[in-house]
């Protein structure tokens, strides 16, 4: 497998991670991780153009149900 192919599944687990926390009502700090953190594997993988707008959705329907917060950076929680 393609260092490109293990990017996509790697995103694509990310993404499905982050549905599933928030079909299971995992707290939306966590749901926005994964969905981060997919995006930051395809940044490196150069595929964030074919990434961001999925993301893009995921997180404003996050918003939209209440998930706006970010993490709070350590120390300030």
């Amino acid at each position: 497998m393609s260092a490109a192919d293990e990017a996509r599944d790697r995103v694509q687990r990310l993404l499905v991670t982050g549905d599933t926390r928030l079909k299971n009502g995992v707290a939306p700090e966590k749901v926005r991780e994964s969905y981060e953190q997919a995006l930051a594997v395809a940044r490196e993988a150069g595929l964030e153009d074919a990434v961001r707008p999925l993301v893009e959705i995921r997180l404003a329907d996050l918003e939209r149900i209440g998930g706006a917060t970010r993490a709070a950076p350590r120390g300030e929680r």
